[in-house]
């Protein structure tokens, strides 16, 4: 599973190696599982009914504990040098390896203590409704046939669904596996925990709208967009850019408070269990950064897609596992990453 994991997600396999023993199985395999379903919600190249009819499939095998699922439909017929697909065949797109083992990642998943197993489905449940719900609100949806959502209340359901949700999961499986004996408030980091997906989710939405755009997505709602003097089509023109701005950094500042209660949220965990922590701060801090990133950035223009550096990505990991012990330098470390 480390392999598959390492070849999808590059950045979330370094929050895995960093995740305490006890939760990093579970947590890594969610993972993997809603990479699979994300994968057959974005496989255009098979029609929408098709999909809806294998992401159903997908959920009924997850929730009953079968594991005999075939995706053929979305597969090649061989791996680059004739053979079946592998992990070891290099050329092999990472997410055409999930859905190939997707019966190994089953049985993975019914291998698992209760009640990991259990917390595993809800999340992956909540997460298929909410790829479903996607792939039915932009059926048809192309940069010539441009699909807006309707108003906050979609975004906030769907940014939940996909996101907020692993907040709750998170934070009931490290409750059960790790923190059962600490003295917290879990019920008041479930809430924050959400808020912490949602934010990451939202961050990705705000850095990818050009791209979403020209595959005739627009997840900016219609209702507010209206009320700044636009129409979603007029976001494909990068020179509208000025217009859309002041509306633009309202959704930052919004996923920026998402993100700083995630960092409260990571500080509300106790300070001795250093590995979690570690693990929580780093998607923030990087998702902050990238908000700063794009508060100078015309992200209409697809040609220019922001994106924070491997190399700041290292010397983020090293400036938290120096200031660690520290705690006035930690504390600015989100400070920092606003700048």
């Amino acid at each position: 599973m480390n392999d598959v994991l390492r070849r999808v997600s590059r950045s979330f396999y370094l929050t895995m190696r960093a995740l305490p023993r006890p939760v990093r199985h579970p947590i890594g395999l969610a993972y993997l599982l809603a990479r699979t379903s994300d994968t057959i919600a974005d496989t255009e190249l098979v029609p929408a009914s098709e999909r809806l009819a294998a992401l159903q499939a997908f959920r009924e095998h997850i929730l009953q504990g079968t594991t005999g699922l075939t995706l053929e439909r979305f597969l090649p017929a061989s791996g680059a040098g004739g053979g079946a697909l592998s992990i070891q065949d290099k050329s092999c797109n990472p997410e055409l390896i999930l859905l190939w083992r997707c019966s190994e990642l089953l049985g993975a998943l019914n291998a698992l203590p209760e009640p990991d197993r259990r917390m595993v489905r809800e999340v992956l449940d909540t997460i298929i409704s909410g790829q479903t719900l996607d792939l039915r609100r932009f059926a048809g949806a192309a940069a010539g046939n441009l699909i807006a959502l309707d108003s906050d209340d979609q975004l906030d359901d769907y940014t939940y669904r996909v996101a907020g949700c692993v907040g709750v999961f998170w934070t009931r499986l490290c409750v059960h596996r790790l923190l059962g004996r600490s003295r917290i408030d879990a019920s008041r980091l479930e809430e924050l925990g959400v808020r912490f997906g949602k934010g990451l989710q939202l961050v990705n939405i705000l850095r990818d709208i050009a791209v979403d755009l020209r595959n005739g997505r627009c997840y900016i709602p219609s209702d507010r967009l209206a009320r700044a003097g636009l129409k979603p089509l007029q976001l494909l023109n990068p020179d509208v850019m000025p217009m859309f701005s002041p509306l633009y950094a309202e959704y930052l500042d919004r996923a920026g408070g998402f993100l700083a209660d995630g960092w409260l949220y990571t500080n509300m965990l106790p300070r001795n269990h250093v590995r979690l922590r570690l693990a929580c701060a780093w998607p923030i801090l990087i998702g902050v950064r990238t908000i700063a990133m794009l508060r100078g950035a015309n992200v209409l223009d697809p040609d220019r897609r922001v994106k924070v550096s491997r190399a700041e990505v290292r010397r983020l990991i090293a400036a938290t596992v120096w200031c660690y012990p520290f705690g006035g330098a930690w504390e600015r470390l989100f400070r920092r990453a606003q700048d």
